[in-house]
């Protein structure tokens, strides 16, 4: 699929959907909780159906039928093992919770997980390493510390250490250990994105499970705990919404974002500091953002708790009076694709001043110089969802139509994109 992209006027509201990482979070708790929890707009994408297919594996009812509004029947914590492979697609989220999950199933019960290509080349080798280490027997199959895994329960718990150069490590350490039978002490020796884990610890504290934290570097989580059910409405997702702060602060007269909750753990929040501190026109009121476009100036940022923000920054360094440099988040390259690979090959096809860092990118001013001058470009999202959503932002804002492959990866998180873009102005057309 082709996502076409021609410069736009952006003007009107917006509601962003649900939070994918707080959908997929429900969904794991849910599902090991005792009773009947309700999940209410919650985020309906492949990420977040992967999600449900993997917890319905291992043993939880859930009921989709009604979009708004999803019931899971809960295992209270008695996880099975399924005779077939579980499949998370593309999510990595997925993925990484539960694996802790599974290594709550009955002792010698085996679970094996695969997802797509992208989803085999990344690396789960620190939390498998941690699972073993608290009792479960948790092996990559090809024995790359990637998936395939399996992953035989159960976890008695005890002491671990892990480096999170994702999150996600630690969030499903944190999800699995209270149902060990024993106490579990995890250190922290790495940990990049520590906003992802205190959404985690958000959802504890709201079951009130109990645990210590050492400032992020020490968890003591008490064992023998339990989830019990809830009914919770899930929050407009941060990281949807940095497409249309982007968006708008290159081309919006005015766009209003609706229903974002910034006393919300999301770090993606950020987003709209970044944007003012490059001197975007930004109003906060009552969960209602307007943004407005205005001259920007290029600036550093530290992208370290916000990666999946870095290819839409990128797109906007462009446009910005001067540098911008976005650092400190080799995280990035570990992600659905090497983003700061990928997003410094796509955006130098369309002439963008464009440096690769170890640990980010420099942009330096460059399409504007390019106005009145229409090009057409042709460019691959590289099956990366941020990836094919970034460069449309790039088309929006430049000169021209450019083509935009694979823009189907969409759908993993932000299926409603084009429609919702579209509906305030943009020249988006999927083909």
């Amino acid at each position: 699929m082709q996502l076409i992209a021609r410069k736009s006027r952006l003007k009107g509201p917006v509601t962003i959907p649900g939070s994918k990482s707080h959908t997929i979070r429900a969904v794991a708790i849910a599902s090991l909780a005792e009773g009947t929890s309700t999940i209410r707009s919650p985020l309906g994408s492949g990420d977040t159906l992967s999600a449900v297919s993997c917890y319905r594996a291992l043993g939880a009812q859930i009921d989709t039928s009604d979009n708004n509004l999803w019931k899971v029947f809960g295992t209270g914590g008695r996880i099975r093992a399924p005779g077939e492979m579980v499949n998370v697609g593309n999510s990595g989220t997925t993925l990484n919770l539960a694996l802790g999950s599974a290594a709550l199933a009955p002792d010698g019960q085996t679970t094996n997980f695969t997802g797509d290509a992208q989803i085999q080349s990344r690396s789960s080798e620190p939390l498998i390493r941690s699972l073993n280490e608290l009792g479960a027997k948790c092996t990559s199959i090809r024995n790359n510390g990637k998936p395939p895994v399996a992953v035989t329960g159960r976890i008695k718990g005890g002491k671990t250490s892990v480096a999170a150069v994702s999150s996600q490590y630690l969030s499903s350490l944190l999800l699995c250990t209270p149902l060990a039978e024993k106490d579990s002490e995890i250190d922290v020796t790495l940990l990049n994105e520590p906003g992802y884990v205190q959404m985690t610890l958000d959802w504890l504290d709201n079951q009130s499970i109990r645990y210590e934290n050492d400032g992020m570097r020490q968890f003591n989580v008490v064992g023998g705990q339990g989830y019990g059910a809830f009914d919770k409405t899930i929050p407009a997702d941060f990281s949807s919404a940095t497409f249309f702060l982007c968006a708008a602060a290159l081309a919006g007269d005015e766009v209003r974002l609706l229903g974002l909750d910034f006393t919300d753990s999301q770090p993606d929040k950020a987003v709209v500091d970044y944007l003012r501190a490059m001197g975007a026109n930004v109003t906060i009121e009552q969960n209602t953002v307007t943004i407005k476009a205005a001259p920007l100036k290029g600036t550093k940022i530290d992208m370290n708790a916000t990666p999946d923000a870095l290819p839409a920054m990128a797109v906007v360094g462009a446009f910005a009076e001067g540098e911008t440099r976005l650092v400190n988040v080799p995280q990035a390259r570990g992600k659905e694709t090497d983003r700061i690979k990928c997003m410094t090959e796509e955006l130098r096809k369309l002439g963008i001043d464009i440096e690769e860092l170890e640990d980010g990118l420099i942009v330096r001013h460059s399409l504007p110089a390019k106005a009145g001058k229409p090009m057409a470009a042709r460019l691959d999202g590289r099956g990366d969802h941020r990836i094919v959503m970034a460069l449309a932002l790039a088309g929006m804002a430049g000169e021209g139509q450019y083509i935009i492959d694979t823009a189907e990866a969409i759908s993993v998180t932000f299926p409603q994109f084009v429609e919702l873009m579209t509906s305030i102005g943009a020249g988006l057309e999927l083909k």
